[in-house]
């Protein structure tokens, strides 16, 4: 696509006058580019729709009281409270159960009821489900299949309030999140390469990760 015909978008703006309104929009700034009607129609949900309202203000009242103060694991459980929940799901990875365990003891010395359940859950292999032996970690052997939909399934059973994501692996996280019934919130994404901190690839693309930004396949 070529540079002229490129559609602006927030990625191209240098100037987030949006917040504070302290200076002035871009010509092609999607808050006044956008008809008023789908602002009014989105703003209408914060108060018309019960969901929208109740997490909107509880995500909001912990931003503005604890902004820059408290971890993810803290904010999880402050946002916990706020909205009610009572009952955690973890819907974890196999590989990240230890760090499970641990946000699980913390959830409990907090108050909070937990339930997991492990991408494992089945232990169904995976060319049960068409996955070539060949697209397996380790060919020719029993390996088993990530289960997200079984880890939501678990926990709808469990009648969970909230459910959070411990380092479900990239898809099976939004497989996982389309048949939760629970609201589903994330405490750690996957990246095996970079200790689970994936924000580090972006930090570096200048020098350690430059290939990234070159063209073509990774």
């Amino acid at each position: 696509m070529a540079i002229q015909d490129k559609k602006l978008s927030c990625l191209d703006c240098g100037v987030p006058n949006c917040y504070r309104k302290e200076g002035s929009f871009p010509q092609f700034c999607l808050t006044t580019n956008t008809n008023d009607e789908e602002f009014e129609e989105a703003n209408e949900l914060y108060q018309s729709d019960e969901f929208v309202a109740k997490f909107s203000l509880a995500a909001a009242e912990i931003e503005g009281a604890y902004y820059g103060k408290l971890t993810r694991v803290e904010e999880i459980i402050v946002f916990a409270k706020q909205i009610g929940a009572q009952k955690i799901g973890i819907a974890t990875c196999g590989a990240l159960i230890n760090e499970a365990k641990i946000f699980a003891k913390i959830l409990e010395a907090k108050g909070l009821e937990s339930y997991g359940v492990s991408c494992k859950v089945g232990s169904t292999d995976k060319t049960k489900v068409g996955v070539p032996e060949t697209s397996k970690v380790k060919a020719g052997c029993h390996e088993s299949l990530c289960n997200p939909v079984m880890q939501a399934k678990l926990l709808n059973k469990e009648k969970t309030d909230l459910n959070v994501i411990v380092g479900l692996c990239v898809g099976h996280d939004s497989i996982f999140i389309k048949y939760s019934e629970a609201p589903v919130t994330t405490l750690i994404t996957k990246d095996k390469v970079l200790v689970h901190n994936p924000a580090a690839a972006l930090y570096a693309s200048g020098h350690y990760y430059k290939r990234l930004l070159k063209g073509g396949d990774i």
